[in-house]
């Protein structure tokens, strides 16, 4: 029923197919960046936390979570359509804002950082994107557009709570990299309720 009222009204769908063209250019922007930003990486800086917690082998949690979140995230997108302009421009918007943070900050990973088999993720990103953790940051922006979701609300600030942790635990960020993404990412929110305010009023009719 949703899906028929929205895919018969001209803004929605032309909305819906500016936001995959937009999610599209910020990935390829985001892989850029880091391999830019990898390349230029310089030396390793001391960490008040880091440098006084031993290194945990939490991998496959770093790569396989980031997976299942992003799947999770699509699939409480798709099963309501009015949802997705919304969610994907602000996702879109995220990636490419972290994208320019990235190419400014060219600091070397940790020492000693757990290695992992699976190199999906730094196939993807090039391992030097450290600035400010993507893993922390997008499930507090989901937090922030599901707030008045309770369930949804509360599920991803654990998970981004968790993730940061996790980031720390592995050493895969620095502390600075897990704490400003809060502060980013909620700048981030409300440049998105601004920019993309038609967008969040179709939002709203999920509420």
């Amino acid at each position: 029923m949703d899906y028929k009222k929205y895919f018969t009204d001209r803004y929605f769908i032309w909305s819906a197919i500016l936001a995959t063209i937009f999610i599209i250019f910020s990935l390829e922007i985001n892989f850029l960046a880091a391999a830019y930003s990898t390349e230029r990486a310089s030396n390793s800086v001391t960490d008040i936390i880091l440098s006084n917690i031993p290194i945990y082998n939490v991998a496959d949690i770093f790569v396989y979570g980031l997976f299942v979140l992003i799947a999770f995230i699509a699939f409480i997108t798709l099963i309501k359509p009015q949802r997705f302009p919304f969610v994907v421009k602000s996702v879109a918007l995220f990636i490419l804002i972290r994208s320019v943070f990235v190419s400014l900050t060219h600091i070397g990973l940790y020492p000693n950082v757990v290695s992992t088999n699976i190199n999906i993720l730094r196939e993807l990103t090039a391992g030097g994107d450290l600035f400010f953790s993507g893993h922390t940051g997008l499930p507090f922006l989901m937090a922030l557009i599901f707030w008045q979701k309770k369930n949804l609300r509360y599920l991803f600030l654990v998970i981004s709570v968790m993730f940061g942790v996790i980031a720390l635990l592995g050493h895969y960020h620095y502390t600075i990299d897990v704490l400003a993404a809060f502060f980013i990412t909620f700048s981030i929110y409300h440049i998105c309720l601004k920019f993309f305010k038609r967008d969040y009023k179709i939002f709203l009719n999920d509420i």
